[in-house]
C-alpha cells in the first residue's frame, strides 16, 4: 500500500467539511486528521503562536499580520467562514448611541483589536460612516494572536484579566461594544444593551449591494514546511474542500435538514442576493474585492506596514488553463 501524507487539520464543525470529517472525500495522497474541537480564538492561537497544527482554518486578518512580520505560513484561497458584520456591534442603551457617528469619542470594547470581525467593523465603519477608528478609545479583552506595535495615536487599552468586556458594557463603563459572536446580554435579553444597528439585516443587505462584498473571515493556514516539502499537496486539499462544500450545498438545498421554520425561503432569499454560491473559495474577482478591501483596512489601521498582495498571500491552486476537469 502506498503511504499516504498525513497531516493534521483544524477546523470549525462545519456543514461544509462534513463530506472530509467523515471520509466521504478524501484530498488524493493525504490522510487527513481532523480535530474541530476547539473554539476559534484557541485554535488561532494554537497555529499562530504553537504551531499545532499543520493547516488550520485562521484569522484572515491575523494571518495577514504573521505575513507582514515574515512568520513561516502560507494560505489555501478557502473561506470555511464568513459573515456579515453589523449585526455584531452592541451599544449600552442609556449612552445615547444612534447612530455610528455617536461612538466618536466613546469608550469601545472589542475581543482583541486585531480579530477579523472587528478589523472588518472598524474598517466599515470608517468608510461607509464617517467614524475614524482614532476616534475611539478601545479597550480590548485579549491578547493577540500575533504581537504588534500599535501606531502612533491609537488609543488601546488591554483590559484586566478579571474584566469582560460584556459585564463592562453592560454596566456602563464601555460604551459599545463591537464582537465576533453574540454576546450574552443579547441572547438573555438584558435592556442595557442593544444594537447600533437594530434592523442589522436591511444595513447588512444594503452594504452588500453598494460593496458586493460578503466579508470573508477565516483562511485556510498551511505551515510552510508542508508546501515546500510537498508542493503538490495545496491543490488536492484545495479540490478536497471544494467537493466537500458541493456536497454540503446539494444536501443543504433540501429543507428537511435544518428543523427551522422557513428554511427553504431563506436559502432562496440568500441565493436571490447572494448567488448559488456565497462560500465561493479561489480568488475570483469578487473575493479579490473582499480580501483586497480587508488588506487595505489592515494596512491603514497600522496592523501591517505595506499592503500584501493576494499573490504573496495565497498559494497558486491552478493547474493550467482549462485542466483538471473531469472527463467522463
Amino acid at each position: 500500500m502506498a503511504h499516504k501524507l498525513k497531516l493534521t487539520l483544524a477546523c470549525g464543525d462545519y456543514e461544509i467539511v462534513r463530506a472530509l470529517k467523515e471520509g466521504a472525500v478524501e484530498p488524493d495522497g493525504i490522510e487527513l486528521t481532523m480535530v474541530t474541537s476547539p473554539d476559534s480564538t484557541t485554535r488561532h492561537w494554537r497555529f499562530l503562536r504553537n504551531r499545532e497544527f499543520d493547516l488550520a482554518e485562521v484569522s484572515s486578518s491575523s494571518y495577514i499580520i504573521a505575513r507582514d512580520q515574515g512568520m513561516p505560513f502560507d494560505a489555501i484561497p478557502v473561506f470555511l467562514h464568513r459573515r456579515f458584520r453589523h449585526g455584531f456591534a452592541f451599544v449600552n442603551t442609556a449612552k445615547g448611541i444612534r447612530e455610528p457617528k455617536d461612538l466618536i469619542g466613546k469608550k469601545v470594547g472589542v475581543k482583541s483589536y486585531q480579530v477579523t470581525a472587528v478589523l472588518w467593523l472598524r474598517g466599515i465603519l470608517e468608510q461607509e460612516y464617517g467614524v475614524p477608528h482614532k476616534s475611539i478609545d478601545w479597550y480590548a479583552e485579549y491578547d493577540e494572536d500575533v504581537e504588534f506595535d500599535p501606531p502612533p495615536g491609537l488609543r488601546l487599552t488591554r483590559l484586566p484579566d478579571d474584566k469582560t468586556c460584556e459585564d463592562l458594557l453592560v454596566s456602563g463603563e464601555l460604551d459599545a461594544l463591537l464582537h465576533p459572536d453574540l454576546i450574552w446580554p443579547i441572547t438573555e435579553k438584558n435592556p442595557a444593551v442593544g444594537r447600533l444597528w437594530p434592523d442589522y439585516k436591511a444595513e447588512e443587505k444594503r452594504y452588500f449591494e453598494k460593496t458586493r462584498i460578503f466579508p470573508i473571515m477565516h483562511v485556510m493556514g498551511i505551515k510552510r514546511e508542508i508546501v515546500e516539502k510537498h508542493p503538490w499537496a495545496p491543490i488536492e486539499l484545495y479540490k478536497a474542500f471544494e467537493k466537500a462544500k458541493s456536497i454540503a450545498m446539494k444536501r443543504m438545498e433540501n429543507p428537511r435538514i435544518a428543523p427551522i421554520v422557513w428554511y427553504r425561503e431563506a436559502w432562496e432569499e440568500q441565493e436571490e442576493l447572494l448567488g448559488p454560491d456565497p462560500w465561493e473559495y479561489g480568488l475570483s474577482d469578487l473575493n479579490r474585492h473582499n480580501l483586497e478591501t480587508l488588506v487595505g483596512y489592515s494596512h491603514d489601521h497600522g496592523l501591517i506596514k505595506r499592503r500584501l498582495t493576494l499573490e504573496e498571500l495565497f498559494l497558486d491552486v491552478g493547474q493550467g488553463r482549462k485542466r483538471g476537469g473531469e472527463r467522463i
